[in-house]
Parts: C-alpha cells; structure tokens; sequence
C-alpha cells in the first residue's frame, strides 16, 4: 500500500507541476479578465479536455486559470466560493445546489433521467429552463449547462452477487458528503459513508468502505478499478454537474461577450458528452477484461426501490407540482 499512496501522491504533485506551464502559456496569450476555475475532477478526465476547448474559444477576451483535483476549492464548497465572489468558474454538482434550493433535490433524485440525451433535452426545454432560473435567482450565479460525466454505477471490493437492493443491506457504499448524496445511497438499500473523493482509493483498498458509486470513467480515471472486484450495473443515476460563473463575473460582460461565453460553453459540453457516451461503452468490456465481475442486477426492482423511497421522503415535498411527470414526458 504504501508504494501506491506514493505513486498517487506523485501523480497529484506531477499534475501540479504540470500545470504551471500550462498556466503560464494561457497567461502569455490571454490578456483580459482573469477566469479561475475549480473542480474535483483530475487533469486526466475528459471534463478537463472540455475545459481546455472551452478555454481555448474564449482565450482572446479571458486568462483561463484550471485547478483539478479539488486543490483550490473542496468537494462541495465550490459553490459558495461563486457566491461569496472568491471563485469565477466551477463545475457545480446539482447536490449543492439543492442545499440551498430545496426544489432542485428532485433532480439530484434516482432514476430521473434516462439517458444523457434524456438530459441534454431537459436543459434545453421550457421545464429545464425554469428550474435554471429558479436556482440562479437565488443563488446570484449563472448556469451554463449541464456537464454529463455518466451513468453512475456500484463498485465493490466483494464478490458478493448482488442483484436486488435487499443485497445491499449492511454494504458500506461510500457517497460524497451532503443529505442528498447520502439519501441516494441509502435509497439504493446500502449504508451511505461520506467519504472525500480523493480518499475512495485508499477506503477500497484498506476496506474502510465496501464500495463506491461512480460512472465508469471516473473508475477508470481513479483507478478504482485495481481494487474493486465487481461492477454491478444499477444505473442509478445519470451523472451530471452544472458548468457555473459568478454572478459578478456573468453581469460584468457585455451582451456579445454573453453570446461568445455561453456559444464556448454548449459545444465544449456537447464534445464532452459525445466523449463520455462513447467511453462508457468501451470501458464495461474493458473491465471485464481485467477480470472484473461485471454484470446487470434487477434493475426494476432498483428503479421501484428508488423511486419509491424518494416519493415517500419529506424531500418530496419541496418538488414542484408535475416536475417529474413533466421531465418523463420529454
């Protein structure tokens, strides 16, 4: 063990060595306003390739500055460094917001969505729009879209079958921090641990948690995968954060520069979406292939599980009138 917390300590500070050239390159071409932005995602997730083609469409008017791996801001605390004005830019998980919005819990719920264009369609219709302008009113930032990073999935470090959420009963399935994230875990039938994503590794590894739910890139991405013995695909959830400015930032541009921001940001998100629809389909097979036990439970008895625990939980009651039947129509 010790000689792979090195190595993944080495990779961090690598990663940070690396990037102060790259910062350093960005700055010598840009010379507008400073954009910094944070996320808990590594330099090697296709969300960072998104960043960079972002950055790269609106690098005659913005310095774009990239922090991964959570070494600005922490899991979580993102949103309020938007808000407070200490951050321009991040890559919000709906969970956060539905801390301060009460009504967006019902987006963060199991089985909502169906797939990414499921998603895609919702941001883009009249409901998506509504919910939007719900949370930027309250929260004083501006919503860019919705970034899918995939469909969230139930690792473990047992072979023991799992094949309906009775199964799960007593797993210690590590979530992130957060009573939406928690719930989800617990609605999945698993005891819910929150735990830092930078530390799954290691929970895996020592069995200080049992499991862990993630897309299939961020497995791969983490390396979850060296210590993980099966992949039981629940699909839970389909798994998205909101590409988010600041108030401040958004309201300090003018109209036209509005249009270019918001044009860099739905054909960076549209490339990563295609990107992660296309590895996930790659990467079940190659788990396998490194002898993964990867296999589908019922997922109808999942789905009637979730969907019920959420309809009977006092977080329903924030939902709007029709949300979810509006969301199914689509």
């Amino acid at each position: 063990m010790k000689n792979r917390l090195t190595r993944r300590g080495f990779t961090v500070l690598g990663a940070a060595a690396l990037a102060t050239p790259f910062l350093a390159r960005m700055g010598q071409a840009q010379t507008g306003q400073k954009i910094r932005f944070s996320a808990v995602f590594s330099e090697q997730d296709i969300r960072a390739r998104m960043m960079a083609q972002f950055a790269e469409a609106i690098g005659k008017d913005f310095a774009y500055e990239g922090f991964y791996g959570g070494v600005l801001f922490k899991q979580g605390t993102e949103l309020v460094a938007l808000q407070r004005g200490n951050l321009e830019m991040s890559n919000i998980a709906p969970q956060d917001i539905s801390n301060q919005v009460p009504a967006w819990s019902a987006l963060t719920s199991g089985y909502l969505f169906r797939d990414s264009a499921h998603l895609t369609k919702f941001f883009a219709s009249d409901v998506g729009a509504e919910m939007k302008e719900l949370a930027e009113k309250q929260l004083g930032i501006k919503i860019l879209g919705p970034t899918f990073y995939g469909t969230r999935q139930i690792g473990l470090n047992s072979t023991k079958k799992i094949n309906t959420p009775a199964d799960l009963a007593g797993v210690k399935l590590r979530m992130p921090g957060g009573e939406a994230w928690q719930f989800l875990g617990s609605a999945l039938g698993a005891n819910p641990t929150p735990m830092a994503y930078a530390e799954v590794y290691t929970g895996l590894q020592t069995g200080a948690i049992d499991g862990q739910d993630n897309p299939l890139p961020n497995v791969d991405n983490m390396k979850f995968y060296e210590v993980m013995k099966q992949i039981v695909m629940t699909s839970h959830l389909v798994a998205f954060d909101l590409l988010a400015v600041s108030g401040k930032l958004w309201e300090s541009l003018s109209d036209a520069q509005k249009a270019a921001f918001q044009k860099a940001a739905d054909e960076a998100i549209a490339y990563s979406t295609a990107e992660h629809d296309k590895r996930e389909a790659e990467l079940a097979k190659s788990f396998a292939e490194k002898g993964l036990d990867v296999y589908t439970p019922d997922v109808d008895a999942f789905r009637a599980h979730v969907q019920k625990a959420y309809l009977d939980s006092a977080l329903a009651k924030d939902w709007p009138q029709g949300l979810v039947e509006r969301i199914s129509d689509l």
